[in-house]
């Protein structure tokens, strides 16, 4: 196996956690990523976590908000550098916040460091969606009504 082919396959386990969290079980996130204060992620809702701390409640919170959803990346472009790597490529799927089904598809950027001979995901940027950000706006409104 390549290093690009064991990028590739921590990837594949963390879109399996993403889809994980977006139909109500976060867990997986918790292997797939480097737990310092330094992982980030900047999500299609806006939303930016900087720290393990920070980004840990922030999946809980998907998971608890979305019903349901599949995402995957496609045009995959994988770089490595020692220790380091990472992917570029478009996340494609549907996505259900609060059981309403919307489209996703947007850019995405995940970088990856090798720690104890695996790669675990320390960065994770997609552009932001209006469609994700409406919908979870309309959900909020909704739950504050209640």
């Amino acid at each position: 196996m390549t290093v690009e082919d064991e990028v590739r396959a921590a990837s594949e386990t963390f879109y399996e956690a993403l889809n994980s969290t977006f139909n109500g079980d976060p867990n997986p996130m918790m292997d797939i990523w480097l737990h310092t204060p330094t992982v980030t992620a900047m999500r299609p809702n806006g939303g930016c976590e900087i720290g393990w701390d920070k980004l840990w409640p922030a999946w809980k919170q998907v998971a608890e908000l979305f019903s349901g959803g599949h995402v995957e990346i496609t045009k995959r472009t994988i770089y490595v550098s020692g220790d380091v790597a990472y992917e570029i490529g478009l996340e494609r799927g549907t996505l259900s916040p609060g059981g309403e089904t919307i489209k996703a598809e947007h850019r995405v950027t995940n970088i990856f460091e090798r720690s104890n001979g695996d790669w675990k995901i320390i960065h994770h940027h997609t552009d932001k969606s209006e469609g994700a950000m409406e919908a979870l706006r309309r959900l909020d409104d909704t739950q504050s009504a209640t």
